[in-house]
């Protein structure tokens, strides 16, 4: 199993930038891909960035040129940085783990969620 803990966010100008961290420990080899999803009130939770190991990152086109996935291997942390931010950016934002152990995909490790508020 993998546990995920998240920090970061926080209230921010529109234009200003946060970081959120979300750090791993358990059967972290087992990661197979660690997405960002944000939901905000009355609306669907959404992807909104994906790292995918050994592979490469992708973006919806909402936050495409202003979000950044990484990670720290050492520290088994993934980071979110988010750039240029919007009003329409504020949501609680949560990382998600999909692992795949003896071949099964599975996507139930989830962080704790960490609000953002884009908010003059």
């Amino acid at each position: 199993q993998v546990q995920l803990v998240q920090s970061g966010g926080g209230l921010v100008q529109p234009g200003g930038s946060l970081r959120l961290s979300c750090v791993g420990s358990g059967a972290i080899s087992s990661i197979n891909k660690m997405y960002w999803y944000r939901q905000a009130p009355g609306k669907q939770r959404e992807w909104v960035a994906v790292d995918i190991i050994g592979g490469s990152t992708n973006y919806p086109d909402s936050v495409k040129g202003r979000f950044t996935i990484s990670r720290d291997n050492a520290k088994n942390t993934w980071y979110l940085q988010m750039n240029s931010l919007k009003p329409e950016d504020t949501a609680v934002y949560y990382c998600n783990a999909v692992t795949i152990v003896r071949g099964v995909t599975g996507s139930g490790s989830w962080g704790q969620g960490t609000q953002v508020t884009v908010s003059s």
